[in-house]
């Protein structure tokens, strides 16, 4: 039964490639591409649509004769395996008699001629089941990436449910970027660099690679022509371009091209996707058990502040926390060691020098005992009008590491409860009733760095804060960009259980030039949404029309 089988797959075998030989021959002689670029070149009235019809053709013969091929190697590779378990050989694997000459040659060929399958035939050492497993997983991905790109909106449009699930192209050139997602610089125009820049330059080359790729042949069309007189694309040719993420398929690049030594007026347009590889699973680990973690708030003044600070802090029923306030001067130093009581987690540090957040930290840090010499410990670096949940101090244990990862959480900056609730007409809530995340209500705090998890043994050997900076802003900036330049992971994400309350802030003279414009930023934005600022400016032109409405009426 198995000799039979055998057979037919083997007659099967030999079908298939008779069909990829008279295809390939059909190709050579009739639809060669060297024939049909002579002819597009010769006869200058040829309709354009007509010449990519002949160009459609060609590749998808191509695309069969390569689905032709893997048939082949898949068949050979099961005619190996049934012949290895029917055969009883002490063990060693049985082995058909050598296919006829051209056969092994075509597949010696195919195997050769694809750098993703490894290898040329079986090699003595590799089993079939490995060298099927090779071949089945370069065909799964193979037609992966054919599924991708089919399935994306880049060669026809795919209907939508709204115009909310519309991905947005951004237009771009070599020097300048236009993102329609602004991100953290907020800039509407700005030059490609990093990932980015790698990102779209591959694109640009890949476009180039495949509108040079027959180069020669044109060559040779024009009879014999220099190759380096024959227009070649360049980068210096690349006019713009827009391109686009896909979440499920993959980033789409829209690329045109007009050659600047001819000075043509034909513009060329090169359609560029790179696929989404399937899912992968990198690493399955269990969390560790939760660290004690110590938060650290520098303190000068604010007692209201801090009197909010603590009622949110003794509600928090996390046992495996502790605080330490590091408080600078002596005013109001009494009041403060009142509100913070003589709770067994809560410490409070006195310094009589002048307030400095990068000294307060970095004290505190020190200052923290963990019972043993050679433990670490989990800082959280925090602010007397910060708002945190018991679920944000599960992040914090889960996204800080020694030695391999930070967390930067991206707050949620409340805006002035008296313009909002105001403005709508509501009464003002209670500070616990407040915290809600809505565009009304605050925003994403992404230029902010203050807030952050990490170890001390990291903080202490990136060399913490730059203690130089006094007043207010710029040492958690500086402390960030260490980190950027390390090899430790940051995890900068937005976190839905760490809240900024709304304060009064003050811009005083004394403050550097970029501190000061900092803070009259951050003033600005703290302050309310964009509508509800348009409001505050048009009001007396919102009650003039109001009171006419009610005139009329």
């Amino acid at each position: 039964m198995h000799n039979s089988l055998a057979s037919r797959l083997l007659v099967r075998l030999l079908l298939l490639f008779a069909l990829v030989t008279v295809i390939s021959i059909a190709i050579l002689t009739k639809w060669g591409f060297d024939e049909l670029t002579a002819q597009t070149d010769k006869d200058s009235h040829v309709n354009p649509s007509e010449a990519n019809g002949y160009n459609y053709a060609l590749n998808a013969k191509d695309a069969q004769i390569q689905r032709l091929k893997q048939e082949v190697l898949t068949l050979r590779t099961q005619i190996l395996l049934l012949q290895n378990n029917h055969s009883g050989n002490n063990g060693l694997p049985g082995r058909l008699p050598p296919p006829p000459l051209p056969l092994q040659a075509a597949v010696s060929s195919s195997i050769s001629s694809n750098s993703s399958v490894p290898g040329t035939l079986l090699h003595p050492q590799q089993t079939p089941e490995t060298t099927a497993a090779t071949m089945t997983h370069h065909y799964d991905c193979s037609s992966y990436i054919r599924k991708q790109v089919g399935a994306a909106e880049i060669l026809h449009g795919l209907p939508l449910n709204n115009e909310y699930e519309m991905m947005p192209f951004n237009h771009f050139t070599f020097t300048r970027v236009y993102p329609i997602d602004l991100g953290l610089g907020k800039r509407v125009v700005e030059k490609p660099i990093g990932y980015r820049r790698r990102d779209l330059l591959e694109a640009v080359n890949k476009a180039l690679d495949s509108l040079n790729r027959n180069h020669t042949a044109r060559a040779k069309a024009k009879g014999g022509q220099a190759l380096n007189e024959v227009a070649k694309y360049t980068l210096d040719d690349f006019v713009e371009g827009i391109y686009r993420t896909e979440p499920t398929t993959g980033s789409q690049y829209e690329l045109y091209f007009q050659s600047i030594k001819h000075q043509t007026h034909v513009v060329r347009k090169a359609l560029i996707m790179r696929p989404f590889a399937p899912l992968q699973t990198v690493q399955l680990s269990e969390v560790a058990p939760s660290a004690v973690i110590h938060v650290i708030v520098p303190l000068a003044g604010r007692l209201r502040s801090f009197r909010s600070f603590m009622q949110m802090f003794g509600q928090l029923k996390d046992r495996r926390l502790q605080l330490l306030i590091v408080y600078f001067g002596e005013s109001g130093l009494k009041e403060a060691q009142s509100i913070a009581g003589n709770l067994e987690r809560v410490q409070l540090l006195a310094l009589n020098e002048t307030f400095s957040r990068a000294k307060a930290l970095r004290v505190g840090a020190e200052h923290i005992e963990t019972g043993k010499a050679s433990q670490d410990a989990l800082l959280f670096m925090c602010d007397v009008d910060i708002v945190f949940t018991a679920k944000f101090l599960e992040r914090c244990r889960w996204n800080a590491a020694a030695g391999k990862k930070v967390y930067y959480p991206v707050v949620f900056s409340l805006y002035n409860p008296h313009v909002v609730y105001t403005l709508q007409g509501k009464p003002l809530p209670s500070e616990e009733e407040q915290l809600i995340i809505s565009r009304d209500t605050g925003f994403w705090r992404d230029f902010g760095y203050g807030m952050t998890c990490q170890y001390r043994s990291d903080f202490l050997q990136i060399r913490g804060f730059d203690e130089e900076i006094v007043g207010w802003g710029g040492e958690d900036v500086m402390l960030y960009r260490k980190y950027v330049r390390s090899k430790i992971k940051i995890i900068r994400a937005t976190d839905p259980g760490i809240f900024h309350r709304w304060h009064t802030k003050i811009c005083t003279s004394s403050l550097s030039a970029d501190q000061y414009r900092a803070c009259i930023r951050s003033r600005a934005l703290n302050e309310a949404s964009h509508a509800q600022l348009g409001f505050l400016a048009f009001q007396d032109e919102i009650a003039a029309a109001s009171a006419m409405s009610v005139t009329h009426s």
